[in-house]
């Protein structure tokens, strides 16, 4: 191993620790396979070091004005704007992703936020009612909305930089102090992020950062008596343990959860609009985002016609080096995964599931130069004859592979579509408008796109329902969560 790697190191109470309990991990590029760098591995140590730093910054940051701390996002989100090409390269490097939407949708994503809970914090207000009692009694009450506390904001590997802005920014705007423990795979941009924030004025302590595996950072970090809220974002069978240490704390928690989504193509719908904007919901990010659209029902009437056109758009895909501007698909995030999905798809074909003939991918793993050879590349996948129980229906693949189902009424694409343990998004494509409200209505999720995907609004909600979490962010529902409520009652008939 380079003794000249750089170690990104924990940030506690402003200051950055010199050496960890748990020693290093190494940070590959999954473009390549290489070190480029060394994680430290937090334990409990660090843990209790950062809840307790947030715990003696808390009075002072929550006691300061909600347009002090807006002050703060605002600056931040300025100074990352001007980073944006130094954060989006961090990001490719870190997670694969082409740097075109690392530059396009993560780091602008990012400051978005920011700016976004900033401008929400300042017209959020408290609300009074004046109300009477017996006689000439009257009363008002006055419902504030106050600081939970400690917050533990745990986010992961796909959407690194993205996803803990989304936390970050309205945890902050609510008078809260945080301690962040993002995946270890992808810690880079959370650690220059911290370091931005504090450059923006935020005081020593209020942002922790500590760094490492869930075993060793991430649960003594969920179970620690001083962490008042747990805000998480990750894969199901993490999101349980979150849930019943959450319980057994009496915690505030949000859990966003994994996904198999579902995107519904009915003969009515417009048929180009629909196999391109499914293409783009299963590949984007090579499949590793929990709202992907990792199932697509077609209508059998149209499913001779839809095929085609949906192999067309993903046989533009181009796979390859992320840092490449004609790049459309880089990398999965490691080794393992990768032989995870490889042994999914296996299964499918074993089961009698086979390969799209329209699609021109007929490998799973591309020939690249000798430079990316050891990459974790795999090509997208689209796999026909398949059945709608089939563990490659049911379980969240998290990568770059897709079904295509048929289905003949919107009682059987109802019935495949909530077939499945998750409830967090689906997409429907149809020109009828009842149609697409008879749709909405029936599927148990939490977001449906109609003729669209991944259009997001923060103002609105987001969660899932069953395994895909509990809770919602977004918004004022962001602003709830991280917060508690007090309402306080005064007599002023006198």
């Amino acid at each position: 191993m380079d003794d000249d790697l750089q170690t990104i190191l924990p940030l506690i109470g402003g200051i950055r620790l010199a050496r960890t309990s748990g020693g290093v991990i190494e940070n590959t590029n999954p473009a390549t396979g290489e070190t480029i760098g060394l994680v430290a591995n937090c334990g409990a140590p660090e843990a209790n070091a950062a809840v307790a730093a947030a715990r003696d910054a808390l009075p002072a940051w929550s006691a300061l004005g909600s347009r002090q701390r807006a002050a703060v996002l605002e600056r931040s989100a300025a100074i990352l704007q001007d980073r944006t090409e130094e954060f989006a390269l961090a990001e490719t490097r870190d997670q694969g992703k082409p740097l075109t939407l690392s530059r396009t949708m993560d780091s602008p994503r990012a400051v978005e936020n920011l700016r976004f809970f900033a401008a929400a914090v300042r017209s959020h207000g408290d609300e009074s009612f004046l109300s009477e009692g017996p006689g000439s009694a009257r009363f008002t009450s006055l419902v504030r909305r106050e600081p939970v506390g400690v917050c533990a904001l745990i986010t992961p590997w796909n959407l690194p930089l993205y996803l803990l802005t989304w936390k970050l920014a309205p945890a902050l705007a609510m008078g809260n102090t945080v301690v962040c423990k993002p995946s270890e795979l992808t810690s880079t941009t959370a650690s220059l992020l911290a370091d931005v924030m504090h450059e923006a004025g935020a005081p020593a302590g209020v942002i922790n950062m500590i760094f490492g595996t869930g075993p060793e950072a991430g649960e003594p970090l969920i179970n620690h008596p001083g962490v008042d809220l747990i805000s998480f974002t990750g894969g199901t069978q993490t999101g349980e343990r979150i849930r019943r240490a959450a319980a057994a704390g009496n915690k505030k928690a949000s859990l966003e959860l994994g996904g198999k989504n579902a995107s519904v193509v009915f003969e009515s719908a417009d048929l180009e609009l629909a196999a391109k904007t499914c293409a783009r919901a299963a590949f984007l990010n090579q499949g590793e985002i929990c709202l992907a659209g990792s199932r697509v029902l077609v209508q059998s009437s149209i499913y001779d016609s839809f095929l085609p056109l949906f192999c067309k758009h993903i046989n533009d895909l181009r796979v390859g080096d992320p840092e490449d501007s004609a790049t459309t698909m880089g990398p999965v995030i490691s080794s393992d995964h990768r032989n995870k999905i490889e042994a999914a798809v296996s299964a499918a074909i074993n089961m009698g599931a086979k390969r799209a003939d329209d699609c021109d991918f007929n490998s799973l793993r591309p020939h690249l130069s000798l430079k990316h050879s050891e990459g974790f590349f795999i090509n997208p996948t689209v796999l026909v004859n398949s059945q709608p129980q089939w563990p490659i229906n049911q379980d969240e693949i998290f990568g770059p592979v897709v079904s295509v189902l048929k289905f003949d009424n919107e009682a059987e694409a109802i019935s495949i579509a909530n077939g499945v343990a998750y409830g967090l998004s689906a997409a429907v494509f149809t020109q009828d408008t009842s149609q697409a409200f008879r749709m909405a209505e029936q599927l148990k999720v939490g977001t449906v796109w109609v003729n669209t995907w991944l259009a997001r609004d923060l103002r609105v909600p987001f969660g899932g329902l069953k395994s895909s979490g509990s809770g919602r962010e977004g918004g004022r529902w962001s602003l709830d969560f991280f917060s508690e409520t007090k309402t306080i009652v005064m007599d002023h008939t006198q």
